[in-house]
């Protein structure tokens, strides 16, 4: 029976995820209109392979090379979709906004609760910020790589931009994106499912087309067999160099947390907030390898993708794409519309990014776990959360402030995002195997007695 709160606008039917997180102890603040195909659109934005796998490829490539690349993805996807499997299952439990944090606070018990959710909340909250840096940083330099090429390439005297101009460019992405989230959220469903439509698109597109452009094309035991070893650290244990690779594979399939701190304006959100989580997880992994093969058939010559001397600068996927074009037609003009393509994925995901940030900075500041909270709390008359998304595109374009000083600091940003958010991933799974063990009660999407397991 529908309880007097939760009966809006008329409507009587009740909703399972609103008349969850009335019995969760709180009210139903922000506008649930998202769909399961909304919700699902945002995490698959966020993890968005053309923007990981192609900020990363460099990575990748130098460290391992096609080995880490293939067999590496297919590695972290199996995993990270066990970690996948029990976020949904414990999200179907407890569908809001605060996600991870209040997992850990309801599975670690009365003892360990305060500690546990803010541990978990802090790591969860700077891990999302360092994401959105991150991905707002690569593309401000991947059109600044874009900008090079088209004006003739390094090789031949094109702009190259200074940091400065890299940074500037970098604050402009983030004031669309703060924009863009100003928006109502209905606005924003349509931009999700654009983004994931675009992302699924752009994925297969360039794995089909880059390597039967390409003229020279890597041989299928280059590709499956080859392990680099060459690389610019003088590291030699191929253990070492296989573990470094992987930092490519995990930066992408992350953030599909997504789907859980946007369950308060999700439809039936302990069913959809799951099913978000798997599906974008699944899909993500499938097309993931299959971007990754077709641009690593395309590849014949490492040293040369990784050197700064190359037209793109050194950066390995825009010089993948110039060549093949070039190779073929004499011009690179197509690889630099390719490389537009994923420019715009990318912008798609650091919007997204922001929409999570700014759920997870809403549900921590209702719970008085941030300083100035009932700043961040504050909803606008669309049921937006303003304040917190404006603050996380600002501390976002802070966190991007270290690359004036050091590249290598901001590379520090993307290995702060990937371990930050999965140390947030791990607390409450590992509360929900350990101290809520027998305490756990299921939500409408679980995994039965595999559960533990799985866990």
């Amino acid at each position: 029976m529908a309880l007097p709160s939760q009966i809006q606008n008329g409507d009587t039917a009740l909703d399972s995820g609103h008349a969850r997180l009335h019995q969760l102890g709180y009210k139903q603040e922000l506008k649930r209109d998202l769909s399961f195909l909304s919700n699902f659109a945002f995490s698959f934005s966020i993890i968005s392979v053309l923007t990981g796998i192609t900020t990363l490829y460099n990575t990748g490539l130098n460290y391992g090379g096609p080995v880490v690349l293939v067999y590496g993805w297919l590695i972290a996807g199996v995993f990270t979709m066990f970690v996948g499997l029990s976020m949904a299952e414990i999200c179907s439990s407890y569908p809001t906004s605060g996600g991870l944090y209040y997992w850990s606070a309801k599975l670690a018990g009365p003892k360990w609760a305060p500690f546990a959710s803010w541990i978990t909340g802090w790591f969860n909250i700077v891990g999302q910020w360092a994401v959105t840096t991150s991905i707002d940083f690569s593309l401000a330099q991947l059109i600044q790589v874009i900008i090079l090429l088209s004006t003739g390439g390094k090789n031949g005297g094109g702009y190259e931009a200074s940091k400065y101009v890299v940074i500037v460019i970098h604050g402009g992405i983030l004031l669309l994106h703060a924009f863009i989230n100003s928006l109502p959220i209905s606005w924003m469903s349509l931009f999700g499912q654009l983004a994931a439509g675009w992302n699924l698109v752009g994925v297969f597109v360039l794995m089909i087309l880059v390597p039967v452009v390409a003229k020279e094309k890597a041989s299928a035991k280059f590709v499956f067999t080859f392990f680099n070893t060459d690389n610019s650290d003088g590291i030699s244990s191929k253990v070492y160099i296989f573990v470094l690779g992987l930092l490519m594979s995990q930066y992408t399939l992350t953030g599909y947390d997504a789907s859980a701190h946007m369950t308060e304006e999700t439809k039936n959100a302990d069913r959809n907030g799951p099913k978000g989580i798997i599906s974008a997880i699944g899909i993500s992994v499938v097309v993931g390898w299959g971007y990754l093969l077709g641009i690593t058939f395309a590849v014949t010559n490492i040293p040369y993708l990784l050197s700064e001397d190359n037209d793109a600068g050194g950066y390995a996927i825009a010089e993948i794409f110039y060549l093949a074009f070039k190779s073929r037609y004499h011009s690179g003009t197509g690889g630099i519309i390719c490389l537009g393509v994923v420019a715009v994925a990318i912008f798609f995901c650091g919007m997204s990014s922001i929409t999570s940030n700014s759920r997870m900075v809403y549900a921590f500041s209702r719970d008085g776990a941030m300083p100035l909270s009932p700043v961040w709390h504050k909803v606008n008359k669309h049921e937006v959360p303003l304040n917190a998304v404006w603050l996380s595109a600002f501390i976002a374009f802070c966190m991007a402030l270290t690359s004036l000083g050091s590249l290598v600091a901001f590379q520090a940003m993307v290995s702060i995002a990937t371990i930050g958010l999965y140390i947030a991933y791990a607390f409450p799974i590992f509360f929900r195997v350990t101290l809520a063990r027998k305490s756990f009660i299921p939500g409408p999407f679980n995994l039965g007695r595999f559960g533990i397991l799985v866990g």
